[in-house]
């Protein structure tokens, strides 16, 4: 291809920019030599000279003469296809300059926004803190496959607070929606009445968080990956909103009616530290006695520190008095307030034979103590002695129950006396024989753990 003269027109500032683009500058280069050899070739074939011809300075001029405006042809063909290279290349070297024009105003707009927030937050200590880029959460997005369902040990140890680490299956679960750390959780009232939260993942769990505080059921893939809480990744769910508390309605007072004790409540009420807080209607039988001004029925261990009685009031309990030692059958309502006794509103009394025929005391040798006094008594063998105690308002005098089946307690008897000064008897009949020591309390009548005095009987029985 034939060069340009030096007088040739200097390429311009955009075609040395266009260089720089090497795409372009190859399809120039192309096109131009392709027109150069078009040129070429036709001046050749109109100056073709034989090879075996000598060669004359004459010929050689004019050679030079006919190849004068193939060079011009070629010379006007390079500068256009320049031209137009250059054209272009500008208009690419325009477009490119634009965008990275915009890309550097939006980088020195960004600078500005961090620089104004650094100042803002520079301390009076002159000390700048970085601004904490918030780190995207990572959210599961995707389902795992379906694992083994859970069976009931496996949901007792993932319903356990601290236990059931590391228990992964199928299963659902139902609780109130929370939000923990932005994200859906689930909160699930356990065993123990302990709660459990667990984390819901899934493609729902941007959908989740609209049902706060709503009531929530999931099923899916639960992990326990803690002791109190885990995922579940969801596949299906369903909210229910919380329905408004209404007021709670005024307690209504409900009359408590009084009902007919049955036979096996009457037993518990006439037996010694049991049926404490019964209260029903019943009819009970046993010895009328008085403490005070108070008329007491004793339905069961008598003279003993067991002994179950209850004060007889209401308006059945007048003219008792002439019942005085006697076996009677109270019907009533009976309330027991405590293990040993309580009270009876009485409605009606009837008289009743008694129910153990009182032992004779004919022929036997007899022993009489009579007032709290210790001493030392010899008693016959299946022969008796009887002990007399002043009763006091309020109190009365009992033993122990081993005390009583050791020396064989017969009878014990109230024996009401003129001015209210009352007594009762304990008699004995001694089927063993040794020497044994009796203490009798002085003792609350309805509490006879609350002792008042006690005093304390030697007797020795002999063959």
């Amino acid at each position: 291809m034939a060069k340009p003269r030096s007088g040739a027109k200097k390429a311009t500032p955009a075609a040395k920019k266009a260089k720089s683009k090497p795409g372009v500058l190859k399809s120039a280069s192309k096109r131009v030599a392709k027109a150069a050899s078009k040129l070429v070739t036709k001046a050749a074939g109109t100056a073709k000279v034989g090879k075996k011809a000598p060669v004359e300075p004459k010929k050689v001029a004019a050679k030079k003469s006919a190849a004068a405006p193939v060079k011009k042809a070629v010379e006007k063909a390079v500068e256009k296809v320049a031209e137009k290279v250059t054209e272009k290349a500008a208009a690419k070297v325009k477009q490119v300059a634009g965008v990275a024009k915009k890309a550097v105003e939006k980088v020195a707009t960004q600078v500005k926004e961090v620089t104004k927030a650094v100042k803002g937050r520079e301390g009076g200590s002159g000390r700048v803190e970085t601004p904490v880029v918030e780190k995207p959460r990572p959210r599961a997005t995707k389902l795992p496959p379906p694992g083994e369902p859970l069976n009931k040990r496996d949901m007792e140890q993932l319903l356990t607070a601290g236990q059931g680490r590391g228990v992964v299956g199928e299963g659902s679960l139902k609780g109130r929606l929370t939000l923990v750390e932005g994200l859906p959780g689930l909160v699930v009232v356990g065993r123990d009445k302990r709660e459990l939260v667990f984390v819901l993942q899934g493609p729902d769990q941007e959908v989740l968080p609209a049902y706060v505080d709503h009531k929530v059921s999931v099923s899916g893939l639960i992990k326990k990956t803690t002791n109190y809480g885990g995922t579940v990744d969801v596949r299906k769910f369903s909210a229910k909103k919380p329905e408004a508390e209404e007021p709670a309605p005024a307690p209504v007072e409900v009359e408590n009616r009084l009902r007919y004790l049955s036979p096996g409540e009457v037993s518990q009420v006439i037996s010694a530290g049991m049926g404490a807080g019964m209260k029903g209607f019943a009819s009970l039988r046993g010895n009328l006695e008085m403490t005070g001004e108070e008329f007491v029925l004793v339905v069961s261990n008598a003279g003993t520190r067991q002994q179950v009685s209850f004060i007889l009031e209401g308006k059945g309990s007048k003219g008792l008095r002439r019942f005085l030692g006697q076996t009677i059958a109270v019907t009533g309502v009976a309330d027991k307030s405590s293990g040993w006794g309580g009270r009876i509103d009485v409605e009606n009394v009837e008289v009743r034979p008694a129910e153990a025929r009182p032992i004779s005391r004919e022929g036997l040798e007899t022993v009489l103590v009579e007032g709290e006094l210790s001493a030392n008594i010899d008693v016959r063998l299946n022969h008796a002695f009887i002990v007399r105690l002043q009763e006091q308002p309020g109190l009365s005098w009992a033993i122990e129950p081993t005390a009583a089946k050791r020396l064989g307690l017969r009878e014990s008897n109230f024996e009401p006396g003129s001015e209210g000064n009352a007594t009762r008897e304990f008699f004995f009949t001694p089927r063993n024989p040794g020497s044994s020591d009796v203490e009798f309390f002085l003792a609350k009548a309805f509490n006879p753990g609350q002792v008042e005095r006690s005093f304390k009987l030697n007797v020795t029985v002999r063959p």
